[in-house]
């Protein structure tokens, strides 16, 4: 059974956590200053995963407000385009995956079932959509865990929307814009990289110094964008299908084994021959850093009884992260920080299911793991855990 993502390097475990910031923190001595782990010794970033998504419908006006009243140190919103060339923050192109569209009778004649980068999809596409109409729809929870009162009542942010807050808010704030399905979108003629471009531009934010990430899974995208003369900080996203519960290994099937651009070449490598140190030195020609799944730095592994059946190690009849336990760390973040490529895995949830026994119920564990191995940023759906996470981390290290 497999299940989806939906200086510390000894570091085994989780509850090796605090024992091992306690040491790192005896070694310093009282005066002498502590050494983070990351690639510029800071503190990791903490990244507000499409908002505030775990307290509110996310990509929604109201999600990036309350992240950014959160505290956030950046803000990230994927990137789609409406059928007039309006850049909207929305993980997919597909409008019935996290809207109200279904509701809304008007545009009924619509829906229909196109290929989304190989895959077959059906439902109603923001391509097809202005923005006059899609700012008539409203943003839904897309975890049934997650308070569901808001469905339908906060509206999609416009990536101007989102820049504008960003500006309004009197502390600097990273925009960490991601080009989503950008081969999709180029060949619906709505290309996504010129117009991401010229807003960040009219920002002020055209500078290496600027508090920009740019990411995407497609390197062709980010290349695109660095042929056009941007010195932003790009970031090249890594993907996986799964994790394959008997061995704790990464696992591949379509359309997350490579990148699309990658597919549609018939480069038949993996999204796993990125984190090789040759896939690392390729990447350092065109970016700046990687935002691997969290699953490719620690991955984890279920318990099998006898009898071959998985082991419900919560005892609660059904079968999830809950019901596996962490794996040693990979090498990767000192890999990557030897190629000079800082590291910002993804996405870390708050909810029970999603936490891994050792973690013991509690996501400040994880979070803290992480921070520990010296990544350089994460991405949050709770970016607020994640902040006290890291207040509390640093503090057991006297920083």
């Amino acid at each position: 059974m497999a299940m989806k993502k939906n200086a510390a390097k000894q570091l085994l475990v989780p509850s090796t956590v605090v024992c091992a910031v306690a040491l790192l923190a005896s070694a310093c001595g009282s005066n002498d200053p502590v050494q983070l782990p990351t690639l510029d010794g800071k503190p990791s970033l903490v990244v507000a995963h499409r908002g505030a998504g775990g307290h509110v419908p996310e990509h929604t006006v109201e999600a990036f407000a309350l992240a950014i009243e959160q505290g956030a140190d950046a803000i990230e919103p994927d990137v789609i385009s409406t059928k007039d060339g309006v850049l909207i923050a929305r993980h997919d192109p597909n409008l019935a995956f996290s809207t109200d569209i279904a509701s809304h009778p008007e545009f009924a004649s619509r829906k229909k079932k196109i290929s989304v980068d190989g895959e077959l999809q059906e439902g109603w596409f923001a391509g097809d959509f202005t923005l006059a109409e899609i700012k008539t729809l409203g943003g839904i929870s897309t975890d049934a865990e997650r308070p569901q009162q808001f469905n339908g009542k906060y509206k999609i942010a416009t990536i101007q929307e989102v820049i504008d807050m960003i500006k309004k808010s009197g502390r600097t704030i990273a925009m960490y814009p991601e080009t989503k399905n950008p081969t999709f979108h180029r060949q619906a003629g709505l290309p996504l990289e010129d117009k991401l471009l010229d807003l960040l531009n009219t920002a002020g934010w055209n500078s290496r110094t600027a508090p920009v990430f740019v990411q995407s899974f497609e390197p062709a995208s980010l290349k695109y964008m660095r042929s056009k003369g941007s010195t932003l900080r790009m970031v090249q996203l890594i993907d996986a299908d799964d994790v394959d519960l008997k061995t704790g290994a990464l696992t591949f099937a379509a359309p997350y084994d490579r990148p699309y651009d990658w597919t549609l070449s018939g480069d038949k490598r993996l999204f796993s021959a990125m984190v090789t140190p040759a896939g690392l030195a390729e990447i350092k020609t065109y970016a700046d850093g990687i935002g691997p799944w969290k699953r490719y730095i620690v991955s984890t592994k279920a318990s099998y009884a006898a009898d071959g059946k998985q082991v419900d190690l919560n005892g609660d009849g059904k079968f999830n992260e809950a019901d596996t336990t962490t794996q040693p760390p990979s090498t990767l973040v000192a890999d990557a920080h030897k190629a000079g490529l800082f590291v910002h895995p993804y996405t870390f949830r708050n909810e029970q299911r999603r936490l891994a026994s050792d973690y013991k119920g509690d996501p400040k564990l994880e979070f803290k793991q992480f921070y520990a191995l010296g990544v350089d940023g994460l991405f949050a759906d709770f970016a607020d855990t994640a902040l006290a996470a890291r207040a509390e981390y640093l503090k057991e290290l006297g920083y």
